[in-house]
C-alpha cells in the first residue's frame, strides 16, 4: 500500500490490570503483533479494516468505529483534504491484547504523516486516548501508551509511562480463552464492587501495587523465576477481585503444569486472554503445545529478544 504508514502494537499486562484505574502502577509489555494503517488522499474520509471486511465513515452518533474515526480526525483542526485509511488488524478483538488501542495509535500515526503533524511516540499514545474513550468509557490509558511506545513500561494513570529495563528477554505465551470480553463491562463491574466494599477492594489494589514493585525489581535483575511468582500472586488477587473466569483459570493451570514460571489473565478479564512466562524458547513451545489443546488461539513472542516469532499478521493456532 502507498501512503503514510502508522503502526500500533498489541500489549499484555504483566501485572497491575484494574488496580491501575485506581492510581496504582502497572507493568505492560508491547508486542510485535499489532496493527498497520495507511493514510492516503481521498474524496471522502473513510476507514477500511481487514480482515474484518468493515468500512466506516466518521460519525458523531453512529457505531463505535465511526465515532472513533470522528474523534481521531477531530485532532486535526486544519487538515484540508479528506483521508482514506486502510487498516490491517493482526489482533483479535475483545481479547485483552489492546486491539482497539493498537488501531487508534496506528490510525493517528498514519494521519500525523498525512497532515504533517510531528509527535513523539509518547505524545501519540496520549492523544489516542480520545479514540480509546469511545470503546472503553474511562480507560486507564495503559493500552494506548504501550501501543505507541512498546518495550516494557511502568504506567501510572495521570503520569504516563516510564520504560523499564529488564535483564533478560521475556519468553511469553498468549492463549485466548475462547470468550470475548468487554473491557467497559468488566471495569464497570469492578467499580460497582469497589463502591460496595471499598476497604476490601483497596486492600486488593494495594497488594497488587506491591507485586508490581517486586516484579519491576525482578525484571531489572533478570530474575524470571521471581517475576513469574509475582505473576502467579497477581492472578490470585484478580480472582479475589472477581474478574477471572473458569476458562481462564483452566488455561492458567495448564500453563503452570506445562512448566510456566508464571501465568495469569491479561487485560480486563471476564474472558479474553491469559499470558504465561517461560524460562526459554523451548519451554515456551512446550507450554504453547499444551495450551493449544484447550485455547481458541495461541502464539508465542519473546519481548526484548531477537527470537521474536510474532509479527503483525501472526500465526494463530
Amino acid at each position: 500500500m502507498s501512503g503514510f504508514l502508522g503502526r500500533g502494537r498489541g500489549k499484555v499486562i504483566l501485572l497491575g490490570e484494574h488496580s491501575v484505574v485506581y492510581g496504582r502502577p502497572a507493568l505492560a509489555a508491547g508486542l510485535e503483533r499489532g496493527v498497520r494503517a495507511t493514510a492516503s488522499s481521498a474524496e471522502e474520509d473513510a476507514m477500511a479494516l481487514t480482515p474484518w471486511d468493515v468500512r466506516v465513515t466518521p460519525a458523531q452518533d453512529d457505531a463505535p468505529l465511526g465515532r472513533a474515526l470522528f474523534a481521531a480526525l477531530s485532532l486535526y483542526a486544519e487538515r484540508g483534504a479528506p483521508a482514506a485509511l486502510d487498516v490491517e488488524v493482526g489482533l483479535p478483538g475483545g481479547a485483552g491484547l489492546g486491539c482497539s488501542a493498537a488501531i487508534g495509535v496506528a490510525v493517528i500515526e498514519a494521519l500525523d504523516g498525512r497532515y504533517g503533524v510531528a509527535r513523539t511516540a509518547s505524545e501519540r499514545g496520549a492523544v489516542s486516548l480520545a479514540w480509546e474513550k469511545v470503546f472503553h468509557g474511562s480507560p486507564s490509558g495503559v493500552d494506548n501508551a504501550v501501543a505507541a511506545v512498546g518495550g516494557v513500561v511502568r504506567f501510572v494513570r495521570g503520569e504516563g509511562v516510564t520504560p523499564v529495563a529488564f535483564g533478560r528477554p521475556l519468553p511469553l505465551v498468549v492463549a485466548h480463552s475462547g470468550t470475548a470480553s468487554s473491557t467497559k463491562v468488566v471495569v464497570d463491574g469492578v467499580r460497582d464492587r469497589w463502591t460496595a466494599d471499598r476497604p476490601k477492594m483497596e486492600r486488593i489494589f494495594d497488594a497488587i501495587a506491591g507485586l508490581v514493585d517486586a516484579a519491576e525489581k525482578a525484571l531489572a535483575a533478570g530474575d524470571l523465576e521471581a517475576l513469574g511468582a509475582r505473576m502467579n500472586d497477581n492472578q490470585r488477587e484478580l480472582e479475589a477481585m472477581g474478574v477471572s473466569t473458569p476458562a481462564l483459570e483452566a488455561l492458567v493451570g495448564d500453563a503452570r503444569e506445562a512448566g510456566a514460571l508464571g501465568a495469569k489473565l491479561t487485560g480486563a478479564g471476564g474472558g479474553g486472554c491469559m499470558v504465561a512466562l517461560a524460562a526459554d524458547a523451548a519451554a515456551a513451545a512446550r507450554i504453547e503445545a499444551r495450551l493449544s489443546t484447550r485455547a481458541s488461539m495461541t502464539f508465542t513472542t519473546t519481548v526484548g529478544g531477537s527470537a521474536d516469532r510474532s509479527d503483525d499478521a501472526g500465526d494463530d493456532r
